[in-house]
């Protein structure tokens, strides 16, 4: 009994740090290339509406992690065009983006509110059925696509030519268009990047994680996705133990009424944003800043000389 409530914790953690990797590992890569996009909360619930209403549309899981993917990509050029175009101040930018995609998305859902539907299936494991641990390995494909992403992203970004491009326009726009190199391009590809992947990620909550569609069902993953960039000093491969732990503060407060534990679950539904604000803090100390691989652009505004 022991063992299977383990296995019941590990795959509830599995499946609450995918929408966090998703949209983590794209907002990387964002900031790798200079740029700080605060819209992922509105990202997010963007592909979480659109996916949930294409799923009962046309009834393709495909079609409807494609169309969350494509709304998040579109989406995240309206943000490119402020900070790029207009050159409009990058913070703003993004929460203006955020309260336009959660009010969005509220309008859109209103009439699928109360309608759900049943998960995603996951991927069958051979020998699951004889062995209780095997079943670990059965997810959703956006579980094993979040994965895949990582790896791909730490392979782009120090491994290929277009990476190391990306994070020469991240730490020197100037220089970098002093070589030839379009700043503007690799930033507005690098957003619709970032655009995909949270909506991939909100896809996930309303699809896989909890298949129905509510109102602010994000619940703030998009500001904790932020923070896991930072804690992962902007390396790919530290969002999975980021994600990970994120994720097992998240769902403290199910395993804890399920253990009858005197406090009151206000406490633990708060966890993750206490811990988000205590490690965005210690990692702002003088020591960690030294040892932090931020992009020394980031968040400035690059103007072309005409």
């Amino acid at each position: 009994m022991l063992e299977i409530s383990w296995l019941a914790i590990a795959l509830t953690i599995a499946a609450a740090s995918t929408p966090l990797l998703l949209a983590a590992a794209g907002e990387l890569v964002v900031e790798r290339a200079g740029v700080l996009n605060l819209g992922l909360e509105g990202m997010m619930l963007m592909g979480a509406v659109i996916g949930f209403i294409v799923k009962v549309e046309s009834g393709s899981w495909f079609v409807a992690c494609l169309a969350a993917a494509c709304v998040g990509a579109l989406f995240s050029q309206a943000f490119a065009f402020f900070v790029l175009t207009l050159r409009a101040n990058q913070v703003a930018a993004g929460l203006a983006l955020t309260i336009l995609g959660g009010g969005l998305a509220a309008v859109l859902g209103a009439g699928y509110v109360g309608v759900s539907l049943a998960p995603m299936p996951r991927i069958p494991v051979v020998g699951s059925e004889l062995h209780p641990w095997l079943g670990l390995l059965e997810h959703s494909p956006l579980f094993w696509l979040g994965l895949l992403v990582v790896v791909g992203v730490q392979w782009f970004l120090f491994h290929s030519r277009a990476g190391l491009v990306l994070r020469a326009v991240g730490d020197s726009h100037d220089s970098a268009h002093a070589l030839g190199y379009s700043v503007l391009k690799v930033r507005a590809l690098a957003i619709a990047f970032g655009g995909a992947m949270a909506g991939l990620g909100g896809a996930y909550l309303s699809l896989v994680h909890t298949p129905l569609w509510s109102e602010g069902m994000t619940a703030g993953r998009g500001w904790i996705a932020l923070a896991l960039v930072v804690f992962a000093f902007w390396r790919p491969w530290r969002l999975l133990f980021g994600t990970f732990f994120f994720a097992s503060v998240t769902i403290l407060e199910i395993y804890a009424q399920g253990f009858s534990l005197a406090v009151p679950p206000q406490f633990f539904a708060m966890l993750p944003y206490l811990a988000t604000i205590a490690i965005l803090v210690f990692l702002s100390s003088a020591y960690w800043r030294g040892r932090s691989d931020a992009p020394a652009a980031l968040g400035k505004t690059f103007a072309p000389p005409y």
